[in-house]
């Protein structure tokens, strides 16, 4: 029977990468491994046709090669054409998945960091952008102090695994495969403990409950993370200690709100006060300021207080503080303020369109709008 083309095989295209071919190769042998398809010869042609392919296309020799003459270039050149041997079965499979089944192994004998460790912080706004000093408790896994992270019985050592030699992993032949997997009986770790520490049952590591202070730098804000060297998790076997990084989330504030490098807050004013002007004490995470008002201000008006913001905690300028102003409309009113408001209302009528030029702009508006639509 003829052979496919090599390309087809693996559903890629003839430039394809390395990388490409691996993956390609990856997903067919999964799919078409005699271990899942058990007494189907389509699938076991179907998969040494796949793992055929992919040797020649990741060799560059033999890629040339049948580039140039397709299945007639490797014959008698040492390549497939000469046959598919089922020692290469096994190199293949190591090469494509041996980080699948490598089992991780490390070796108790061996050094390991500890794993860092997230906390989140929370912090009011005065407390980020001023800075402290903060207390957290914090569950880790410690080095046992008492056999210094070995697991063992003080007096006692380790012993090299007797299964895997101390690798931590051993070969599992399955068919045409050897297969690397953790060992069962050391479970990685390259060496047994006989006589276990008794604080840490063997484990080399104890969880403790540590209490640490953090130092808050001005300028803080959320999602910034602070860094403490070596308070993560304890390492195995000696191993330094990973880190733990500090998760700052800022709450919110009844007054203000941040933005980078800016605090903003929302003013409400009195209408008389609008009209009139007048000056106002609004507050700063310094204490009260004076904020002068002119006359005939309007909702929505923002008022700039320069150094009343935040200093970045990555340095830059301060930023200011951002007043927007919301003229409030008086609510509870006794009959005698109600016939002041409506003789007032009256006395604004006999000035015509010069004590509000908005509105009387936006209903012109309107009527031009309405107008057009019926004209």
């Amino acid at each position: 029977m003829e052979k496919r083309d090599y390309y087809e095989v693996l559903g890629i295209s003839r430039d394809a990468s390395d990388a490409d071919i691996k993956k390609a190769y990856r997903r067919l042998a999964m799919k078409y491994h005699p271990d899942r398809n058990p007494d189907d010869a389509g699938s076991e042609e179907k998969f040494k046709e796949a793992s055929e392919a992919y040797e020649v296309l990741t060799d560059s020799q033999k890629r040339q090669a049948y580039d140039q003459f397709g299945h007639a270039g490797l014959d008698g050149a040492g390549g497939m054409g000469a046959g598919f041997s089922g020692s290469s079965f096994s190199d293949i499979f190591s090469d494509v998945f041996g980080d699948i089944f490598a089992g991780g192994g490390r070796g108790r004998g061996s050094v390991q960091r500890g794993a860092d460790l997230r906390y989140g912080l929370e912090l009011d706004l005065e407390q980020a952008v001023r800075g402290d000093s903060v207390e957290i408790k914090v569950p880790v896994l410690s080095s046992c102090e008492v056999c210094s992270g070995s697991g063992a019985k003080p007096g006692t050592s380790p012993t090299t695994c007797p299964d895997c030699g101390g690798a931590g992993q051993i070969r599992v032949a399955q068919g045409f495969f050897s297969l690397q997997q953790t060992c069962p009986r050391c479970r990685g770790g390259g060496q047994i403990v006989s006589d276990p520490c008794s604080p840490c049952g063997g484990r080399g590591r104890v969880e403790k409950r540590k209490t640490l202070s953090v130092r808050i730098p001005p300028g803080v804000d959320n999602g910034d993370r602070i860094r403490l060297a070596g308070e993560g998790e304890g390492g195995i076997g000696g191993g330094p200690a990973g880190d733990l990084y500090v998760q700052i989330e800022v709450r919110e504030h009844p007054i203000f709100v941040r933005d980078g490098a800016n605090l903003y807050c929302e003013v409400p004013i009195g209408f008389v006060d609008a009209a009139l002007g007048g000056e106002l004490e609004v507050p700063t995470l310094d204490g009260r300021v004076k904020l002068k008002i002119p006359a005939e201000t309007q909702t929505g008006k923002m008022f700039r207080l320069r150094g009343k913001g935040v200093t970045p905690v990555r340095g830059g300028s301060v930023g200011d503080l951002l007043c927007r102003v919301a003229v409030e409309t008086p609510v509870k009113l006794s009959d005698k303020q109600k016939q002041l408001l409506r003789d007032f209302r009256a006395s604004l009528s006999d000035g015509g369109e010069k004590h509000s030029p908005k509105g009387t702009s936006w209903f012109k508006g309107v009527k031009d709008f309405f107008d057009g639509l019926t004209g």
